[in-house]
């Protein structure tokens, strides 16, 4: 994979040294839409409500413990999306996905290949969190699923990268554990997107061995998304 200087660094930084030659280029990635371009203002329609309907939402248990809903952050009209679990404390608090330490080490694998923050949207499985961070229940899955399938058509993306073993489990309605998952390339149903799996951030800082492996997945799924 080819990276710039300031990848490079990235990568020292979480562990991981890579050898690259000097003059190698990253590629830039693509321009966003024009936002006047048609259907624009429909879209902007629909998220607006679907995110309402999220904040007004009672369908499960969680409301009532949640401080905020979660509903999702990025470019609505990106290439790349990641799927987590569920928030945590602080995204709870913030009302964002992916913030504190898990949310800082996924940046700097966003830059390690070539994308910002901003570039992505970032969604969860759950849109409120569960009491003392416990995985979600199937009921809750159920409940929230609905609004993540939205999410998931309005942005239309190129490839989805599911980050930790319950966001891949129950994107791809499969037990399968993460190890054996990764490095295969899957197919969410509809409407029809290619995912990757890869562990969670909050994982590889504890397991920060792991991180090279979390490496090679965003490689392949770099790959996937430029056709290669």
């Amino acid at each position: 994979m080819n990276l710039s200087r300031r990848q490079q660094e990235t990568l020292r930084l979480m562990g991981i040294n890579v050898w690259v030659h000097r003059d190698t280029v990253m590629e830039t990635p693509a321009v966003a839409p024009d936002p006047l371009a048609p259907g624009i203002e429909d879209e902007d329609t629909a998220w607006r409500e679907l995110e309402e309907q999220v904040i007004n939402c009672s369908r499960c248990e969680l409301y009532k413990t949640r401080t905020r809903p979660v509903f999702g952050v990025g470019n609505r009209q990106a290439d790349l999306m990641l799927i987590g679990e569920a928030p945590g404390a602080e995204e709870d608090r913030q009302g964002e996905p992916f913030v504190g330490r898990a949310g800082k080490l996924l940046n700097a694998m966003l830059e390690a290949v070539g994308f910002q923050r901003e570039d992505v949207y970032i969604a969860n499985i759950l849109k409120s969190r569960p009491p003392k961070n416990r995985d979600p229940k199937p009921e809750e899955v159920a409940a929230c699923e609905p609004y993540l399938k939205k999410q998931i058509e309005l942005v239309n993306p190129r490839l989805i990268v599911a980050l930790g073993r319950v966001a891949a489990q129950n994107l791809l309605k499969v037990d399968t554990p993460i190890g054996r998952m990764r490095g295969k390339c899957y197919d969410y149903p509809e409407p029809r997107v290619p995912v990757v799996v890869t562990y969670h951030p909050a994982y590889l800082l504890r397991s920060p061995r792991e991180k090279r492996k979390s490496w090679q997945d965003l490689g392949f799924a770099m790959k996937i998304l430029r056709g290669q």
